[in-house]
Order: structure tokens, then C-alpha cells, then sequence
């Protein structure tokens, strides 16, 4: 279990609660893969509290993609068979982690949430954002995945170590240093002929309107720019 994190504050502490409160770290080793935390929140403490197996610190550049990369690689080299990512801002159902360990164990290469798929939940999605993945997002990444993907930004998702170990994906290149890792994940399982699947969830925002979110203005645009990336097949190795 792979958790990418920045500065989450007491919304990592409450999810790592939540987790062992579901069992989860009786199902699958828990690695945060942090991106330099600062505020204190990934305290000594708190970690074992909650079974936190290993913390990675990154040292070097890149954000969100070099984070993945460091916790894949440690996954991979540590003999697992493959990792279940979520992100450590508290909005998604820790309670549905194991229906991506049974994806793995059932031979699933490409596991993806999705809050808008039966049995999925979508509470307090900001209109603009639902409208961007659904008319935007997923169209172009179900278009280069060739095959259809309902909610393709989330983090939410599991990997087989043989999706991460195939000479035709190399996701541990230097060109993965944003969103582009998540992005060519998503569809290159597929166009590989790898199993893939689509797992409802439910993804939850503050009732108040405080969206937790590390993009901006920039980082929108540089999405953009990575779909278009993605659709014309430039990550390929």
C-alpha cells in the first residue's frame, strides 16, 4: 500500500486511523512515500500507531510521479506483488482497499477507482471538476487506453508487479516527474493487452467547500499538456 504524501496534516493521521480501524494493515504492508513533509504530521508516533510498515523520504526532484516512482521501486524490490496506491488526503474509502488487493490476487494488472460507476459514490465533487473528468479527462485517456475509463484523475488504483515490471511500460525514467505517471499508467495496461478493471468507490470533499488539492492555475494547464502527451503516445519507452 503506496501513499503519497506532502503536507497532509491531520488528514493523513485520520486516514492512517481509519485504515487500521478497517484492518488494512493486516492485509497489505502500508509504505508512505513522502515528498518532504514539513509540517510534522508523519511523526514517529503516529506511524506506529497506526502499522505504517516503512517511510520513504524523497530527496531529489520531481513531485507527485517521483514519489510513485520511489515507492514502486521500493515495492518492486522488496518482492511484492503488486501495489495498491492511495492518496493520503483523506478524500477516498479507505474501506474499499481490499477490492484492489482481490483485483491482484485474481490477476488484474490495472485496477482503477471510479466514484461514478455502480457502487460508486461522488460526495461533494466541485461541478467544474466533474464536468473536466467527465468531458474531458477520461474521453482522451479512455481514447489512448482503447477502452473505456470513467474517472481517470484519481489516485486510487492498483498495479501488478508484472504491469510494473514489463520492458514496454518503465515507469522509473526521469520523465515521470508530475501527474505524467499517473496518466501513462492509466493507459498503457490496456493498450498492452493487460487485464484491467474499473473498482467503484466513493470519493468524498469537504461540505464546506475547501477543495484539498495541490494544483493551481499552472498545474491545470500542465495537465492538459500531459493528456495530449499521453493520447499521442509520447511516454512510450
Amino acid at each position: 500500500m503506496v501513499i503519497p504524501v506532502i503536507n497532509e496534516g491531520e488528514r493523513i493521521a485520520s486516514q492512517l486511523r481509519a485504515m487500521k480501524h478497517h484492518g488494512i494493515p493486516a492485509l497489505c504492508d502500508i509504505v508512505i512515500a513522502d515528498g518532504g513533509s514539513t509540517d510534522g504530521s508523519l511523526n514517529e508516533t503516529l506511524l506506529r500507531e497506526t502499522d505504517v510498515r516503512t517511510i520513504l523520504t524523497k530527496t531529489g526532484p520531481g513531485k507527485l510521479s517521483a514519489q510513485l516512482r520511489m515507492g514502486y521501486a521500493y515495492a518492486l524490490d522488496q518482492g511484492y506483488d503488486g501495489v495498491v496506491t492511495i492518496d493520503g488526503n483523506g478524500k477516498d474509502s479507505v474501506e474499499s482497499i481490499p477490492l484492489f488487493v482481490q483485483a491482484l490476487e485474481e490477476g488484474i494488472d490495472y485496477a482503477q477507482a471510479s466514484r461514478f460507476i455502480s457502487g460508486g459514490r461522488a460526495v461533494n465533487t466541485p461541478r467544474l471538476r466533474s464536468l473536466g473528468i467527465r468531458l474531458m479527462h477520461a474521453p482522451m485517456l479512455s481514447l489512448a487506453a482503447r477502452r473505456r475509463f470513467t474517472d481517470t484523475t484519481q489516485g486510487f488504483r492498483a498495479y501488478s508487479a508484472r504491469y510494473l515490471a514489463h520492458p514496454e511500460v518503465q515507469p522509473f525514467r526521469d520523465v515521470f516527474q508530475t501527474y505524467e505517471l499517473l496518466a501513462y499508467l492509466t493507459v498503457r495496461a490496456s493498450q498492452l493487452g493487460l487485464r484491467t478493471r474499473e473498482i467503484p468507490t466513493t470519493r468524498t470533499y469537504p461540505a464546506d467547500g475547501t477543495v484539498p488539492t495541490k494544483l493551481n492555475a499552472r498545474g491545470n494547464v500542465s495537465l492538459i499538456q500531459i493528456l495530449f502527451a499521453t493520447l499521442t503516445g509520447r511516454y512510450h519507452p
